[in-house]
């Protein structure tokens, strides 16, 4: 498999534990970070929490099934690629896999070589080192190594700093709540609002004091330039 995977992670999404553990021990071979959930309601947080560069979920599954699920993910970030794994073959399903934007449709039971030759080739197509977003003012953010960028220069980012940043750069444009910033910077650790402010300023320090823009009482997001 391509290097590039070291650098990236992935989320499994499978109702199934038995499919879902041994999902999880092959991809651990292939990827720097590997997260797992049972189903699409737990995907969706995990997502949010930790922005895996790719998805692979069951579609069939208690609570919120892949196909919800990818809906979601795909409104908060349509360019991270979805691969859906149904044991049916049915028209309607596969349409709505479609409809949703999900990339890859593979059917039970899993050949695993065809799901790692699907990831590689999706990965090369939607994952490949152009895919940066610029941000203004010489800044980019690279998708796929999760790095900030300053004139082609990386900006070295705290643990804490690339989440915030990784947020807002998915959400381009758009308001990202403070409730939600806490869950997926600080996961679950208390913080007041004076901790906040203070990392707020480092990150002010690193970016300018105009890339990142405060909605007084809600949240945050970053502007396109």
């Amino acid at each position: 498999m391509s290097e590039i995977l070291k650098k990236l992670s992935i989320l499994i999404v499978e109702d199934e534990e038995q499919i879902r553990n041994l999902l999880t021990e092959v991809m651990k071979e292939e990827f720097f970070d590997v997260y797992a959930a049972q189903n699409g309601d737990e995907g969706l947080k995990k997502f949010k929490k930790y922005t895996p560069s790719i998805v692979v979920s069951d579609i069939s599954m208690p609570i919120v099934n892949g196909l919800d699920m990818a809906l979601a993910i795909k409104e908060l970030s349509p360019k991270t690629p979805i691969i859906a794994l149904s044991a049916f073959s049915d028209r309607e399903k596969l349409l709505k896999a479609i409809d949703v934007g999900i990339d890859k449709y593979l059917l039970k039971p899993i050949d695993m070589d065809e799901l790692l030759s699907a990831i590689e080739t999706l990965v090369k197509a939607k994952l490949s080192d152009v895919n940066s977003v610029e941000i203004g003012n010489g800044f980019s953010f690279n998708l796929t190594q999760k790095k900030l960028l300053k004139d082609g220069e990386e900006i070295h980012l705290t643990k804490k700093e690339l989440a915030f940043v990784s947020l807002l750069v998915n959400r381009l444009g758009t308001l990202v709540l403070n409730d939600e910033i806490k869950r997926c910077v600080w996961l679950g650790e208390s913080v007041n609002d004076a901790a906040i402010r203070t990392f707020i300023k480092r990150i002010r320090e690193k970016l300018g004091n105009d890339m990142v823009v405060n909605i007084p009482g809600l949240g945050y997001k970053i502007d396109y330039k």
